[in-house]
């Protein structure tokens, strides 16, 4: 970076444990510049800068050397990691989503519908009696490992397994990772155990699942080998599960905020996949998305020297007033895309089933949990990178 040009710019310090992207500090650095300096490179803060830069072609995918940056090259999770379809560039990174995309179809998701309205009902039947819930153990984690179940093709009772393996290995990115690896490797192989069952039982056994269709995917003469159906598969598991959970609970929270809107879901449950893209908008689990400079380009007057890490705000740029206007939350009006999802290359490939598990939920719980409110406190992980609530006790109007 060029320091003539960059001195004058807010920092961040987004290493701060305490540091928060929904604060003040933030909003002010926007409002002063389209871009902020960190401890790691750059912050890039406004919608249309943030739009541009995710599909800019000297960026690449900024997450690859997180763990060799923390002292883990080499072994199963270092692997594994590397293996990660949203790691990979160019040809590579285009053939494996060209062989995954079919699996993720629409008419093969939209199959599942039933499955998710029952699975969240039979959820909130359990707690809706008594007028209160801790929301992430009884419905968010549940809800989040149970739909990997029923995608997958695994038992729904051992949903525990799901979320606790993907729990540990989310320690991962953390920055812990070197001395949890043990324990993080456990996981992993449990995971891998799993993902070797489904590969050889449907291989022996094809259905019209998701499984099949990853298992049975070509082009032309090509093929996911063994290792690369394995790595997807702990890959959908581990970040299927995550996210849905904790977006889930900052969806309850933001609602908590905007009773007007609950109720309007509640009455409009076909506001459910307006629910999901507005609480994604302005309370996003994936707070922002790591980019690296592949060489020095310069951009808006701004040199980026190759190898700058640039973290990309997708709450901020969510929220940027110059597009949005002032501050609102609201189910009814018509948003330019919001990028809780990525974009670019390197757009979630699961993102229509995030967009399907959680919109079938959300119309439910509004229906069955009026009145919802806040019933302590709860806990918290940081206001940074991926977030979400550890605890979140909520109360409500008995139905």
């Amino acid at each position: 970076m060029s320091t003539a040009t960059i001195d004058s710019a807010p920092f961040l310090d987004v290493a701060d444990p305490s540091f928060s992207i929904t604060s003040d500090v933030v909003k002010q650095a926007r409002e002063q510049s389209w871009y902020a300096r960190t401890p790691y490179g750059l912050a890039i803060l406004r919608y249309d800068e943030v739009s541009r830069l995710l599909k800019h072609p000297k960026l690449r995918q900024g997450s690859l050397s997180w763990p060799a940056h923390n002292g883990v090259t080499e072994g199963p999770f270092a692997d594994w990691f590397a293996s990660w379809i949203l790691n990979k560039e160019g040809e590579e990174h285009h053939r494996l989503r060209r062989l995954m995309n079919p699996a993720f179809s629409k008419k093969l998701i939209s199959g599942l519908v039933p499955r998710f309205q029952a699975l969240a009902s039979e959820l909130i039947d359990g707690f809706a009696d008594r007028g209160r819930c801790e929301f992430v153990s009884e419905f968010a984690e549940p809800y989040a490992a149970r739909v990997i179940a029923i995608m997958l093709g695994l038992p729904e009772e051992e949903w525990p397994i799901i979320a606790r393996e993907s729990a540990t290995i989310g320690l991962a990115l953390g920055v812990t990772i070197k001395q949890d690896l043990p324990k993080i490797e456990a996981a992993l192989q449990r995971l891998y155990d799993y993902a070797d069952g489904l590969i050889e039982d449907r291989r022996e056994n094809p259905r019209e699942d998701f499984v099949t269709a990853l298992v049975t995917a070509h082009r032309d003469k090509d093929s996911l080998s063994f290792q690369e159906l394995r790595d997807g598969l702990v890959l959908l598991i581990f970040g299927g599960f995550d996210t849905t959970r904790n977006q889930l609970g900052l969806a309850m929270r933001t609602f908590v905020d905007h009773p007007d809107q609950w109720r309007l879901l509640a009455a409009r449950p076909e506001l459910g996949g307006a629910a999901v893209e507005e609480v994604m908008r302005v309370n996003p689990t994936v707070r922002w998305v790591t980019r690296e400079a592949l060489e020095t380009f310069e951009y808006q007057g701004l040199t980026i020297e190759g190898g700058t890490t640039v973290h990309l705000f997708s709450e901020s740029a969510g929220t940027d007033p110059r597009v949005f206007g002032e501050p609102s939350f609201d189910l009814t009006a018509e948003r330019m895309p919001h990028f809780g999802f990525g974009g670019g290359a390197h757009h979630c490939l699961g993102h229509f089933v995030a967009r399907s598990d959680m919109s079938e939920a959300l119309p439910l719980l509004a229906e069955r949990m009026p009145g919802l409110r806040l019933d302590g406190e709860g806990t918290w992980l940081p206001d940074s990178g991926n977030t979400g609530p550890i605890t979140l006790p909520l109360a409500f109007d008995r139905d």
